[in-house]
């Protein structure tokens, strides 16, 4: 915070005078919008396992001011409440377990706590032609770095950015972040105190990972390269993340002349950084030095929708790390509430159908998502993060609007995850993750 707070002070009073010598035409100033959020959570566990619900609802506040077609300061105020709707602080009588899915619509470092608000958004941003520079706190959106936007406030991040984008043919961005606010936390933390905040899991020799409060890392740096040549889009990024690792992800598609067909591949390679988080070894986040994925996909476009047919292969290498905190990972085979994330030795089959349909004034669009997940086996610890088995994985998500009721948008996720390999009788080893049952039911209305 430090840095960016500093360096927003000392280029604000520049922005006050500065002026597009090209286009002196005036240009709208303040623009204020909102949205307000609220979000049911219901999970239902196998047999005589605890089941939880919440309900929550937030403001999101945000004010932007341009100065001219070049700067612009902008800010936003985020805030949840806990309705008081919810069992979220009961625990599983048999494992003593608590809620996995629904404490993520609140802070869930302090259950207890019922109001959650905090400035998310405080930036400075300069544009020209195709270049942009935006420094402060704000929203970033990139395949493993992303608001991850699944409960009531996104992850955010703080730090500085610079984009070069010459539409549908060339992007390029660099960036370097110093502070992240998980979603639904109540706050910023330094790039080390902001891994564990979720679930830890275990580590490699399968005791309780302890990483929580002992990782070093001090900032992430990113870079971003994306063309497009013809039919054939390439899209390439890099995250090191300070004393923990450097992953690159690398994505080619082909576009089939006259057909429908789009055929992609992703590829992912990971290895250890510094310590890997702490010297000491128990403490340390990322204890393989390495870890590999590759993907494949084969998408077409069909009247009012499109399919896809996913695979995922994560190796035997090591498993592939990358913090919850920091957002979702936008891999093939990803299906919403659950990641390939804390795995090694891991294969996944997805299929996926979007469908839109309008009529009048009415939009529904929907999302179906089939997906088998061949896990390592449970007692693997080095191998297997979270310890979660065998599954086929259900989402139906549904979203409407409607002309006549603009800003309104209700959405319902549904989601079952069924087990589908015998595993040791053991219930924690199914609490919160295979045979349940899951409804999101959301409504924003967008101001």
């Amino acid at each position: 915070m430090r840095i960016t707070v500093l360096v927003l002070i000392a280029l604000f009073p520049f922005s006050l005078f500065a002026q597009d010598n090209n286009n002196q035409e005036e240009v709208k100033k303040g623009d204020f919008s909102g949205q307000w959020r609220n979000y049911y959570l219901h999970t239902f566990n196998e047999g005589d396992l605890q089941n939880w619900y919440g309900l929550a609802t937030g403001l999101k506040l945000s004010y932007k001011y341009n100065f001219n077609d070049n700067w612009q300061v902008g800010g936003a105020l985020y805030s949840s409440i806990n309705t008081g709707l919810s069992n979220v602080e009961v625990l599983d009588l048999t494992t003593g377990r608590g809620s996995r899915y629904v404490s993520g619509l609140f802070n869930s470092q302090d259950l207890s706590q019922k109001i959650i608000a905090f400035p998310g958004e405080l930036y400075l941003q300069y544009k020209q032609d195709n270049h942009q520079i935006k420094i402060g706190r704000q929203g970033f959106k990139s395949p493993f770095l992303n608001g991850q936007d699944g409960r009531m406030i996104p992850t955010l991040f703080e730090g500085a950015f610079y984009k070069y984008e010459e539409k549908d043919k060339v992007k390029f961005q660099l960036g370097a972040i110093n502070r992240i606010a998980p979603r639904s936390y109540d706050g910023f933390e330094n790039i080390g105190e902001s891994i564990g905040i979720y679930p830890v899991g275990r580590d490699v020799n399968g005791q309780a990972s302890q990483y929580r409060g002992n990782t070093e890392s001090d900032y992430i740096g990113v870079l971003n390269f994306e063309y497009n040549l013809n039919n054939l889009n390439v899209v390439v990024w890099d995250y090191y993340a300070d004393n923990l690792f450097n992953m690159v992800y690398v994505k080619p598609s082909y576009t089939f002349s006259d057909s429908n067909f789009q055929f992609s591949a992703e590829w992912l390679l990971q290895n250890r950084v510094g310590n890997g988080g702490n010297e000491t070894y128990e403490y340390r986040y990322v204890q393989d030095e390495l870890a590999q994925l590759f993907g494949i996909q084969l998408s077409r476009t069909v009247k009012n929708g499109k399919l896809s047919l996913s695979y995922n292969y994560i190796t035997d290498q090591g498993r592939y790390l990358f913090p919850r905190e920091w957002g979702r990972e936008f891999l093939f085979s990803f299906q919403k509430r659950e990641r390939s994330e804390g795995f090694g030795d891991n294969q996944a089959v997805v299929f996926n159908y979007l469908h839109h349909y309008t009529r009048d004034v009415h939009d529904f669009k929907s999302a179906i998502s089939v997906g088998h997940h061949w896990t390592p086996d449970v007692t693997m610890a080095e191998l297997s993060k979270y310890a979660l088995p065998n599954y086929m994985h259900i989402n139906l998500d549904l979203f409407y609007e409607n002309d006549n009721l603009k800003g309104f948008k209700p959405e319902i996720l549904l989601t079952s995850k069924i087990l589908t390999k015998d595993i040791p009788e053991n219930p924690a080893l199914v609490i919160n993750k295979v045979n349940l049952f899951m409804i999101n039911a959301i409504i924003n209305y967008n101001f």
